[in-house]
């Protein structure tokens, strides 16, 4: 991670109390400020600018998929790295003003994202209540806190937010999917890179160069052929016009590996614009498998080699 100034500023998609200021506090320096953003857009425009040192989007979540804003912005303006990933569970909570009861709750306010992953919870213990759009889970909790008019009974939220703003926890652990999950990463503006570790993963966007039949496969052969593992990948729409995509992709390993290496200067030849995104470690720490013949020692000797042949020594 590219080092900061004491007392830099790091934003993160606010308001405060949301998942994404829980995936802040697992790195932010103990001499930074936290800032909250009002949209991801913003909080990397900030990066961009110099405003802030670096801030904190969500980018994947295992129920909901890709996070389109995050996607777009980062494949869209001034180059940006990702530094760091981090993962959240997806734990919600619901929670009132002090004094309710479960049996109380008529209306429930949420984001859509987080309405997504509880209403089957919802359906099974308050079948009659209603759903309330909120901007965000945290403002739902915010609103029920400073709003003695809030147009709703209770919020669901993460932990941290019912705890931010003094709310009673009704129930805990409340959510469709217990294995829910939202990855976010930390973004900085262009540094140094950081070394391997064995442990990491790459993120890049990928335009065509043409639509044409196999153009994705010929992508896609880049990595496999290097022993390379896609943890994701997805299209996204470059606005050019209708039917034109770009690809964002994480694989595993680390642009210092000679397979990836060789994998980016392979798109890099095929393809009309590579976004290389970062190599970071990955927040699970586990180590890569690579294969005898796409370690770093089985490019370094197939290039020594072919030098001895055209030098005719060999």
């Amino acid at each position: 991670m590219t080092a900061v100034p004491a007392g830099a500023e790091y934003g993160y998609l606010g308001p405060a109390g949301t998942f994404t200021e829980a995936a802040l506090l697992q790195v932010l320096p103990e001499d930074a400020v936290a800032r909250p953003m009002p949209s991801v857009d913003a909080a990397l425009a900030a990066v961009r600018s110099g405003d802030l040192a670096a801030a904190v989007v969500p980018i994947e979540n295992s129920v909901e998929g890709g996070v389109s804003a995050t996607l777009d912005a980062l494949a869209n303006g001034s180059a940006l790295r990702v530094t760091r990933e981090m993962l959240v569970p997806v734990t919600f909570v619901l929670a009132a003003r002090a004094g309710t009861a479960l049996a109380d709750v008529r209306r429930v306010a949420s984001h859509p994202h987080g309405w997504a992953q509880c209403r089957g919870w919802v359906g099974s213990h308050l079948p009659e209540a209603v759903y309330v759009p909120a901007l965000s889970t945290a403002g739902a909790a915010e609103g029920l806190a400073v709003d003695p008019d809030a147009p709703y009974d209770a919020a669901l939220c993460a932990p941290l937010a019912a705890q931010r703003f003094g709310l009673s926890v009704l129930a805990t652990d409340v959510g469709d999917n217990a294995a829910a999950v939202t990855r976010f990463v930390l973004v900085q503006r262009p540094g140094a890179v950081a070394a391997p570790t064995g442990a990491d993963k790459t993120s890049l966007v990928v335009f065509q160069r043409d639509d044409h039949p196999g153009g994705l496969l010929e992508m896609l052969e880049q990595f496999a052929t290097r022993g390379i593992n896609l943890s994701r990948i997805e299209s996204r729409p470059t606005g050019e016009s209708l039917g034109q995509y770009c690809f964002s992709i994480d694989c595993e390993g680390h642009i210092g590996e000679a397979r990836v290496g060789e994998a980016l200067m392979g798109l890099h030849r095929t393809c009309r614009e590579v976004r290389w995104l970062g190599s970071y470690p990955r927040a699970d720490a586990k180590a890569i498998t690579v294969t005898v013949s796409t370690t770093d020692q089985a490019f370094g000797d197939a290039g020594d080699w072919l030098t001895r042949l055209r030098s005719g020594e060999a």
